[in-house]
């Protein structure tokens, strides 16, 4: 009984290092990007905290919740409202709540009028989207991480601080990706 409680006794710390080492890389990651990012760190923090603001509210709404699938993108104050609402009264609201939290400076509500889609569409759209931050990766003409891609249905949005050949480049990467039904430009242009 007693070499059970010093083993116990000694796993505690390393249980609770685990979590401060997932802390630390987090961390870490998170200090690297906004090193390497054209925003300035309180813009990523504000979008940050757009995007959680966002989905709470969201959240909050049982009727919205309930009938509605919902992604909220914010990059520089800018926010992409993506997903499926089946009402155009629904969508109107969703774009009314997020328009009333702070430092949202515009709003791109892209939801579709439809029921929420399957997993299936979705993971299509998570596929587009990884294959195309890979090929950007690869790409000299283009930095991944002044880009963030979102897809939803085939559709591809761009955000981004990004300079006029940066979004050429991307814009062709994106057209030559397979499943690409159409592509959206929603970038802030630093020339």
């Amino acid at each position: 009984m007693l070499k059970l409680k010093w083993a116990l006794i000694l796993l505690i710390p390393l249980i609770l290092l685990q979590g401060c080492a997932t802390a630390v890389v987090t961390g870490a990651a998170t200090g690297a990007s906004l090193v390497h990012d054209r925003r300035s760190a309180g813009a990523v923090l504000d979008d940050q905290g757009i995007e959680f603001k966002s989905s709470y509210a969201l959240f909050s709404d049982k009727e919205i919740y309930d009938q509605s699938h919902i992604n909220i993108t914010s990059y520089n104050g800018i926010v992409l409202i993506t997903g499926e609402t089946p009402t155009e009264a629904l969508k109107q609201q969703v774009s009314a709540k997020i328009k009333a939290i702070l430092k949202v400076r515009r709003i791109h509500n892209e939801l579709i009028i439809a029921a929420p889609s399957a997993l299936p569409s979705r993971s299509s759209d998570t596929w587009i989207t990884s294959k195309i931050k890979t090929k950007m990766t690869t790409d000299k003409r283009v930095d991944p991480f002044y880009i963030k891609v979102v897809t939803e249905h085939g559709i591809v949005y761009l955000m981004g601080v990004v300079s006029h050949a940066e979004a050429d480049a991307a814009i062709e990467i994106v057209t030559k990706s397979a499943g690409v039904q159409r592509v959206v430009k929603i970038f802030e242009y630093t020339d």
